[in-house]
C-alpha cells in the first residue's frame, strides 16, 4: 500500500464548502491511525479548520496530517499545535495584475449570473478565488450553475492568455483558482515529498476534478497514482479498502 493519501477537500471529502459528515470523519480518524495523509484544496485555512479538523472525534491524532490550503500554497503541520511551513504570497505588482484581467475577463464572458450570495472575488494571500454565485451561495444552486464547465472555461479560456505565467484551474461547483506562477496541486506534492522524505511513487492522490482543467489535474503530472472519484460516498469506500489493506498488513 502506499505511505502516503492525499486528498482534494470539496467534492472529494465533502460536500462544496460543507463539513465532513460523522461517516466520513470516522473513517478519516481510523485512516490516520494507520498511515499518513494530506489534504489539498483551494480552501484557505478556516475553511479546513470548520469542514475537516473541527468535526474529527475526540482523540484524533493530528501527528500524520498535512494540510495544503489555497492549492498547495501553505503547508501547515501539526506539532502540538498547528504549525505554518510555508506561505507563497502574491506580491502587490502580481495581486493588481490578477484582478485586472481576472475581472476583464468576467465581464467579456457574457455569463449571466442572477443572484449572487456573498463576494464573488477572494483574496487568500497566495491564492485568489472566483466564486461566480458568492462564497456564501448554497450547494444546491452551485451544483445546478455550471455541472458541465461550459460557463467557468468561457472566462478560464481568455484568462490562460492573458495570465500565462500563472496557474489557473476550476474547483469545487463555480469557482476559479489562481496561484502563482508553476504553483498548483502538483507543487504541493512535490513539497509533501520534500517535507515529508516520502517517494511520489508511494504517494496516492484521490480527487473529483482530475480531468483536464480541473484544479487537481496538476496531480496527474507528478507520476503519483491518481483515483477520479464521484462524491464523497465513492471516496468513502476507498478509505475503508485502505483502512483494510493496511489493517491487515500490521
Amino acid at each position: 500500500m502506499k505511505k502516503l493519501i492525499i486528498f482534494d477537500l470539496d467534492g472529494t471529502l465533502a460536500k462544496s464548502k460543507s463539513a465532513i459528515d460523522k461517516e466520513m470523519a470516522i473513517l478519516f480518524k481510523e485512516l490516520l491511525e494507520v498511515t499518513q495523509v494530506a489534504i489539498i484544496s483551494g480552501g484557505d485555512w478556516p475553511q479546513f479548520e470548520k469542514q475537516v479538523i473541527n468535526q474529527l472525534p475526540k482523540y484524533t491524532s493530528f501527528t500524520k496530517l498535512s494540510i495544503l490550503p489555497t492549492c498547495g500554497t501553505k503547508y501547515y503541520q501539526y506539532k502540538k499545535n498547528w504549525v505554518k511551513v510555508y506561505e507563497e504570497k502574491f506580491t502587490d505588482e502580481e495581486r493588481k495584475e490578477i484582478l485586472f484581467n481576472l475581472n476583464n475577463a468576467i465581464k467579456n464572458s457574457d455569463i449571466e449570473i442572477k443572484k449572487t450570495w456573498g463576494n464573488q472575488i477572494e483574496d487568500r494571500g497566495s491564492q485568489i478565488t472566483f466564486s461566480a454565485l458568492g462564497q456564501e451561495a448554497h450547494l444546491e444552486e452551485k451544483k445546478a450553475w455550471d455541472n458541465d464547465f461550459a460557463k467557468r472555461k468561457k472566462i478560464v479560456t481568455p484568462l490562460q492568455k492573458s495570465l500565462k505565467e500563472f496557474s489557473i484551474g476550476m474547483g469545487g461547483t463555480t469557482s476559479i483558482d489562481i496561484t502563482k506562477p508553476g504553483i498548483d496541486k502538483a507543487y504541493g506534492i512535490l513539497k509533501l515529498k520534500e517535507i515529508l522524505k516520502i517517494g511520489i511513487d508511494e504517494m496516492l492522490f484521490i480527487g473529483d476534478a482530475l480531468f483536464e482543467g480541473g484544479n487537481d489535474f496538476p496531480a496527474r503530472s507528478t507520476g503519483a497514482k491518481c483515483i477520479q472519484v464521484r462524491d464523497p460516498e465513492e471516496t468513502k469506500r476507498i478509505i475503508e479498502t485502505i483502512i483494510a489493506c493496511e489493517t491487515n498488513n500490521i
